[in-house]
C-alpha cells in the first residue's frame, strides 16, 4: 500500500531540507539532521536540526461533497529547528539556519507553481496545489528549549484521496 498523501508530503519536505547542505551553497548541513514527528530531544542529538510537526489543531475544513472520493482544503506544518548557541548573541545561529531553510522551502515553491499533472510540488503529482512559507519566529534558550530555535509556518492546499 502506497504512503498517505499526508506522509508522501512529509517525507518529500524532509528530502528537501535534507539537501541544504555547504555544497549546495547553503551555511549549514542537514543532510542527517532532519526529522518527522519528534518533540523531544537529548544532547546526544545533532545540531543543527530540524523536525517537521503538524500544528495541534487543524483548520476549519469545508465538507466533502457525498460520495467524493477525495477532499481539498488547507494543511498546516511547522517546521523547527534548533541550533548551537553563540554566548554572545544566542539567536545570530537560529536566524542563518531559518534562513537557509526559507531559501530552500522558496526553491520548492517555484518549481512547484510550474507544475504539470505529472510533477509537482516537490515532484509530488497533484498532491499539493499550493504552499504559503510564513514569516517563522526566533527564540533564545527557554523552557521550550535549551538551545535557541526557531519555527515556521508552512500553508498547504492539499488534495487527498479516500482510499
Amino acid at each position: 500500500m502506497a504512503d498517505p498523501e499526508r506522509l508522501q508530503v512529509q517525507k518529500a519536505l524532509t528530502a528537501a531540507l535534507q539537501e541544504i547542505t555547504p555544497a549546495a551553497g547553503y551555511a549549514h548541513d542537514l543532510s542527517q539532521s532532519v526529522f518527522r514527528g519528534r518533540r523531544l530531544y537529548s544532547e546526544s542529538d545533532p545540531l543543527p536540526m530540524v523536525t517537521i510537526l503538524e500544528v495541534p489543531l487543524p483548520p476549519d475544513q469545508k465538507d466533502s461533497p457525498l460520495g467524493a472520493e477525495a477532499r481539498h482544503g488547507k494543511w498546516e506544518l511547522v517546521v523547527q529547528g534548533f541550533v548551537k548557541d553563540d554566548p554572545q548573541n544566542p539567536t545570530d545561529p537560529a536566524h542563518i539556519l531559518l534562513a537557509d531553510v526559507k531559501r530552500r522551502l522558496a526553491e520548492e515553491m517555484e518549481n512547484g507553481r510550474r507544475f504539470d499533472d505529472t510533477q509537482g510540488f516537490f515532484g509530488l503529482p497533484k498532491i499539493i496545489q499550493d504552499m504559503q512559507i510564513g514569516v517563522g519566529v526566533v527564540r533564545p534558550p527557554d523552557e521550550v528549549s535549551a538551545k535557541a530555535y526557531f519555527w515556521l509556518t508552512l500553508e498547504f492546499e492539499i488534495v487527498e484521496t479516500f482510499r
